[in-house]
Protein backbone atom coordinates (compact mmCIF):
# COMPACT_ATOMS: atom_id res chain seq x y z
CA UNK A 1 0.00 0.00 0.00
CA UNK A 2 1.18 3.42 -0.92
CA UNK A 3 1.83 6.40 1.31
CA UNK A 4 -1.54 8.17 1.14
CA UNK A 5 -3.73 5.11 0.78
CA UNK A 6 -6.23 4.48 3.57
CA UNK A 7 -6.22 1.10 5.32
CA UNK A 8 -8.97 -1.26 4.23
CA UNK A 9 -11.85 -1.91 6.60
CA UNK A 10 -13.88 -5.04 5.93
CA UNK A 11 -17.58 -4.58 6.79
CA UNK A 12 -20.48 -6.93 6.18
CA UNK A 13 -22.44 -4.34 4.21
CA UNK A 14 -23.31 -0.68 4.27
CA UNK A 15 -26.84 0.11 5.41
CA UNK A 16 -29.63 -2.39 5.32
CA UNK A 17 -30.51 -4.83 8.07
CA UNK A 18 -27.04 -6.30 8.48
CA UNK A 19 -24.93 -3.29 7.59
CA UNK A 20 -23.31 -0.45 9.44
CA UNK A 21 -25.47 2.60 10.06
CA UNK A 22 -25.45 5.32 7.40
CA UNK A 23 -24.59 7.82 10.14
CA UNK A 24 -21.28 6.04 10.74
CA UNK A 25 -20.20 5.92 7.11
CA UNK A 26 -18.78 9.45 6.78
CA UNK A 27 -16.64 9.02 9.89
CA UNK A 28 -15.36 5.62 8.80
CA UNK A 29 -14.57 6.84 5.28
CA UNK A 30 -12.32 9.56 6.71
CA UNK A 31 -10.08 6.90 8.20
CA UNK A 32 -10.63 3.75 6.12
CA UNK A 33 -11.29 2.47 2.65
CA UNK A 34 -14.55 0.54 3.17
CA UNK A 35 -14.72 -2.92 1.63
CA UNK A 36 -17.99 -4.84 1.85
CA UNK A 37 -17.92 -8.60 2.31
CA UNK A 38 -19.55 -8.97 -1.14
CA UNK A 39 -16.74 -6.94 -2.78
CA UNK A 40 -14.15 -8.91 -0.86
CA UNK A 41 -15.55 -12.29 -1.89
CA UNK A 42 -15.86 -11.23 -5.54
CA UNK A 43 -12.23 -10.10 -5.69
CA UNK A 44 -10.55 -11.83 -2.75
CA UNK A 45 -7.11 -12.03 -4.33
CA UNK A 46 -6.88 -8.27 -4.93
CA UNK A 47 -8.68 -7.13 -1.76
CA UNK A 48 -7.05 -9.46 0.78
CA UNK A 49 -3.86 -7.41 1.12
CA UNK A 50 -5.79 -4.14 1.57
CA UNK A 51 -7.78 -5.29 4.61
CA UNK A 52 -6.17 -4.21 7.88
CA UNK A 53 -9.29 -4.19 10.06
CA UNK A 54 -12.68 -5.85 10.34
CA UNK A 55 -15.66 -3.99 11.81
CA UNK A 56 -18.36 -6.29 13.11
CA UNK A 57 -21.66 -4.46 13.32
CA UNK A 58 -24.89 -6.10 14.42
CA UNK A 59 -24.69 -9.11 12.12
CA UNK A 60 -21.69 -11.17 13.19
CA UNK A 61 -19.72 -12.41 10.18
CA UNK A 62 -17.88 -15.69 10.55
CA UNK A 63 -14.25 -15.08 11.43
CA UNK A 64 -12.64 -18.45 10.82
CA UNK A 65 -9.20 -19.79 10.00
CA UNK A 66 -9.78 -19.58 6.24
CA UNK A 67 -10.68 -15.88 6.44
CA UNK A 68 -7.80 -15.07 8.79
CA UNK A 69 -5.32 -16.85 6.52
CA UNK A 70 -6.55 -14.85 3.54
CA UNK A 71 -5.92 -11.51 5.30
CA UNK A 72 -2.13 -11.19 5.75
CA UNK A 73 -2.26 -7.52 6.85
CA UNK A 74 -5.15 -7.83 9.31
CA UNK A 75 -4.32 -6.06 12.58
CA UNK A 76 -7.60 -5.64 14.47
CA UNK A 77 -11.18 -6.86 14.68
CA UNK A 78 -13.47 -4.21 16.12
CA UNK A 79 -16.64 -5.65 17.62
CA UNK A 80 -19.50 -3.18 18.02
CA UNK A 81 -21.30 -5.06 20.74
CA UNK A 82 -20.77 -6.40 24.21
CA UNK A 83 -20.53 -10.16 23.69
CA UNK A 84 -17.63 -11.83 21.94
CA UNK A 85 -18.78 -15.45 22.10
CA UNK A 86 -19.05 -15.46 18.28
CA UNK A 87 -15.25 -15.05 18.04
CA UNK A 88 -12.64 -17.74 18.61
CA UNK A 89 -10.27 -15.50 20.56
CA UNK A 90 -7.46 -18.08 20.69
CA UNK A 91 -7.61 -18.54 16.92
CA UNK A 92 -7.63 -14.78 16.31
CA UNK A 93 -4.73 -14.23 18.74
CA UNK A 94 -2.79 -17.00 16.99
CA UNK A 95 -2.72 -14.77 13.90
CA UNK A 96 -1.45 -11.81 15.95
CA UNK A 97 -4.73 -9.95 15.54
CA UNK A 98 -6.11 -7.76 18.33
CA UNK A 99 -9.81 -7.67 19.24
CA UNK A 100 -11.61 -4.56 20.47
CA UNK A 101 -15.11 -4.34 21.89
CA UNK A 102 -17.33 -2.07 23.96
CA UNK A 103 -18.09 -4.08 27.13
CA UNK A 104 -20.13 -1.41 28.91
CA UNK A 105 -21.63 0.31 25.89
CA UNK A 106 -25.20 -0.86 26.34
CA UNK A 107 -25.25 -1.72 30.05
CA UNK A 108 -27.41 1.28 30.97
CA UNK A 109 -29.84 0.73 28.11
CA UNK A 110 -30.11 -2.96 28.94
CA UNK A 111 -30.83 -2.23 32.61
CA UNK A 112 -33.42 0.41 31.67
CA UNK A 113 -35.19 -1.97 29.31
CA UNK A 114 -35.13 -4.76 31.90
CA UNK A 115 -36.67 -2.50 34.53
CA UNK A 116 -39.31 -1.26 32.08
CA UNK A 117 -40.27 -4.84 31.24
CA UNK A 118 -40.47 -5.78 34.92
CA UNK A 119 -42.71 -2.79 35.70
CA UNK A 120 -44.88 -3.39 32.64
CA UNK A 121 -45.31 -7.01 33.64
CA UNK A 122 -45.99 -6.24 37.31
CA UNK A 123 -48.59 -3.57 36.40
CA UNK A 124 -50.08 -5.72 33.60
CA UNK A 125 -49.50 -2.81 31.23
CA UNK A 126 -50.01 -4.78 28.02
CA UNK A 127 -53.38 -6.10 29.16
CA UNK A 128 -54.55 -2.57 29.89
CA UNK A 129 -53.52 -1.42 26.44
CA UNK A 130 -55.86 -3.79 24.58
Amino acid sequence: MGGGELPGLLVNEIGGIRGILHGHIAFLKKHFYLITMKEFLENRKHMSKKVQAIYLWWYKSVIDQELLQSLPNLKVIANSGVGMDHLDLKLVAGFGVKVANAPCDVSGSTADTGMALLLASARRLVEGNI
